[in-house]
């Protein structure tokens, strides 16, 4: 069965956020489908990927993506919790091999000892500050999946130092109505350990939960220091895993 409203992909996912997410709002070209309790949703172009983000029991998830093969093709990535994607990647012939990475979200904003305002380094919204997010990022972070330009990248948050220099960076980038989405989080390398990274978060957590309900992202899962600033902000984990698809039968 095709679910064409954001509020039955909802339903049939049990508000899951991952799957809530990859809904986005179930903006054009975003398709998603339920069998049984399973569900899959097609979006095109999410974070720099086309993805299909699908939950349930495995036997019946492998059994609608079949269905779904001869319409999605292999530029498409499953995506879902890690014990999930390997367990797919046993009944699915053809898969890539499996990607695992960290979803971490929180429907309450930072703690207020994190959202304090400080004199130097107060974190805020950026304006015509592409080509100084652009260079932070080159150097702190060039491996980011967040940059200025991209489709989906709504607007930028950074903290500057007290001589005006731009040191964090973070995006409000791929979000939906239910969900606010963080990405291309830097931090100026000479200056890392100063608190300036956890401001420009704590920030745009707040902001987003404050907008959406809901704030979530996406970690390498040997980044642990990243992952310890997130948590203190409120962030809770969720292993997760990406999955190729094997080419249309």
């Amino acid at each position: 069965m095709e679910l064409t409203l954001a509020k039955d992909v909802a339903a049939a996912c049990h508000d899951d956020t991952l799957v809530v997410w990859a809904a986005q709002g179930m903006r054009g070209g975003v398709r998603a489908w339920a069998l049984g309790e399973a569900v899959a949703v097609a979006s095109p172009d999410l974070n720099r990927r086309d993805r299909l983000t699908v939950r349930g029991p495995s036997d019946q998830v492998a059994a609608l993506v079949r269905l779904l093969l001869p319409d999605l093709g292999p530029s498409y990535r499953l995506l879902s919790d890690r014990a999930l994607i390997t367990e797919l990647a046993g009944r699915i012939p053809g898969t890539g091999p499996v990607r695992p990475f960290e979803w971490m979200d929180a429907d309450r904003p930072p703690p207020p000892a994190e959202t304090a305002r400080e004199a130097d380094g107060e974190a805020g919204w950026l304006r015509d500050a592409d080509g100084e997010v652009a260079a932070l990022l080159a150097e702190a972070a060039p491996s980011a999946w967040a940059a200025p330009g991209l489709q989906g990248i709504r607007r930028w948050a950074g903290v500057r130092s007290s001589g005006g220099t731009l040191v964090a960076t973070a995006a409000d980038a791929w979000s939906c109505p239910e969900v606010g989405f963080v990405a291309g989080v830097a931090t100026d390398p000479a200056r890392r350990g100063r608190g300036y990274g956890r401001r420009v978060c704590a920030f745009v957590f707040g902001a987003l939960v404050a907008a959406h309900g809901r704030v979530a992202l996406m970690v390498d899962t040997d980044n642990h220091a990243a992952i310890a600033v997130y948590e203190r902000l409120g962030m809770r984990g969720r292993p997760v895993a990406a999955l190729a698809l094997p080419a249309r039968p």
